[in-house]
C-alpha cells in the first residue's frame, strides 16, 4: 500500500486517526481509530447494509484500553463514491477490512458486528481467519433466503397493525412478493415517490425494532420528515444499497453465511441475541451457536434487536471487555 491510499489524515480530539482510503475502483473509505494506539485492536462493523458508523457505536467499547477501529462501509456515511453500487459486495468489503487492517500496522484483531455486521464480521474471518483474535457478535443476521423473507413477510404476524399499514403502501399485485418490488423500485427509482416506499419501509423496520424504551438520544430519523436535502439523499442511499445487497443475496451462498463457517471452528466467539428480537430470529443464533464449538452464547430476555436498549447495551459492554481481556 503507498502514500496515496491515505487520503485527506484528519486529526481531531475525539479520535487519535481520521482519514480516507482512497480505493482504484472509484470508492474512497471513511475510517477513524478511537483510544490508545497500544491498546486490544478492535473493528466495530455497523449494520444495514448501508447505515453507517455512529457515533453512539462508541458506547460499546472502553476507549481507555481498546483501540477501536470504526469505518463507513463503501457508499455509507462519510464514505464516498462515483458509482454507488459499482464494486460494492460484501468481497469487496472483506478487501477494505484488510486493506485497512494492513494500512494500519494491526498484525490482529477482535472483530465486533451486530445485525447485518455480523454477517459481515463472519464473512470476513472466514476469508482471513489468522487475522482474527475472536469475535462478538449480536442480532444474528445469516443472510438467507428466509431470512429476508421473515423481515418483508412472516413478521407481519407479530404487529398485524403496523403490517397492514405497510402493506397498503404498496401495490396489491406485489403483496406476494414485497422485498422484491421494494428493490426493484427504489434501486432503479421507478416508482412515483420512491421517497414515499422508503419511509414505508423505515416506518415498518421501526416498528419491530422499536419495540422497547429507548435512549432519547437514540438517532432515528422518518424519511418524510427531513427538510434537509442531504439527509433525504443519505436515507435513499442507505436503502438503495440494501436493496442491492438483499435482492443479491448479500453476495453470498444460497444458504447464507453458515455454510461458510466450518473455517472459524477454532475462533472465540462470543454471541448476544435478544429473545424478543423481531428483524432477526433468535433461531438463527441458535443455529451458528450450533456450528461453532468455540462459540458462547447470552440470552437477553427482555431485549429485542436495538443494541441501546439499557440492558442489551450494558451486556454488550460487558462481552466485549470480556472477549477483549480473554483474546489479549
Amino acid at each position: 500500500m503507498t502514500n496515496n491510499d491515505l487520503l485527506d489524515k484528519i486529526q481531531s480530539p475525539e479520535s487519535f486517526n481520521q482519514g480516507y482510503l482512497n480505493l482504484s475502483d472509484g470508492h474512497r473509505v471513511f475510517f477513524e481509530e478511537h483510544g490508545p494506539k497500544t491498546g486490544l485492536p478492535i473493528i466495530c462493523l455497523h449494520g444495514g447494509p448501508g447505515s453507517g458508523f455512529s457515533p453512539r457505536h462508541k458506547e460499546f467499547f472502553d476507549l481507555k484500553k481498546n483501540r477501536v477501529v470504526f469505518f463507513d462501509q463503501r457508499g455509507c456515511g462519510r464514505s464516498t463514491s462515483e458509482d454507488l453500487l459499482h464494486a460494492n459486495t460484501t468481497q469487496h468489503l472483506i478487501y477494505d477490512m484488510e486493506r485497512l487492517r494492513t494500512h494500519l500496522g494491526i498484525k490482529r484483531w477482535l472483530v465486533v458486528g451486530g445485525s447485518w455486521g455480523s454477517t459481515l464480521g463472519l464473512a470476513y474471518a472466514t476469508a482471513h481467519r489468522d487475522a482474527c483474535l475472536g469475535a462478538v457478535l449480536r442480532g444474528i443476521f445469516l443472510a438467507r433466503e428466509s431470512d429476508i423473507n421473515w423481515f418483508f413477510h412472516g413478521a407481519g404476524s407479530l404487529l398485524p397493525d403496523a403490517w397492514q399499514a405497510f402493506q397498503n403502501k404498496i401495490p396489491k399485485q406485489h403483496h406476494s412478493n414485497i422485498g422484491a418490488y421494494l428493490f426493484d423500485q427504489i434501486l432503479h427509482e421507478k416508482a412515483i415517490s420512491v421517497g414515499h416506499l422508503v419511509n414505508a419501509w423505515q416506518s415498518w423496520e421501526n416498528s419491530l425494532t422499536m419495540r422497547a424504551p429507548i435512549n432519547s438520544k437514540s438517532e432515528t430519523i422518518n424519511y418524510s420528515q427531513t427538510s434537509n436535502q442531504f439527509s433525504e439523499q443519505s436515507i435513499l442511499r442507505k436503502y438503495k444499497i440494501q436493496s442491492h445487497y438483499l435482492r443479491n443475496k448479500c453476495f453470498l451462498p444460497e444458504e447464507g453465511i453458515l455454510s461458510q463457517t466450518s473455517a472459524l471452528t477454532d475462533l472465540p466467539v462470543y454471541l448476544l441475541h435478544g429473545r424478543l428480537d423481531w428483524i432477526c430470529l433468535p433461531q438463527a443464533a441458535w443455529e451458528l451457536h450450533k456450528a461453532l464449538p468455540l462459540s458462547q452464547i447470552q440470552w437477553l430476555d427482555h431485549a429485542g434487536h436495538n443494541p441501546f436498549e439499557t440492558t442489551y447495551l450494558q451486556a454488550i459492554q460487558k462481552e466485549i471487555a470480556r472477549a477483549s481481556k480473554e483474546c489479549s
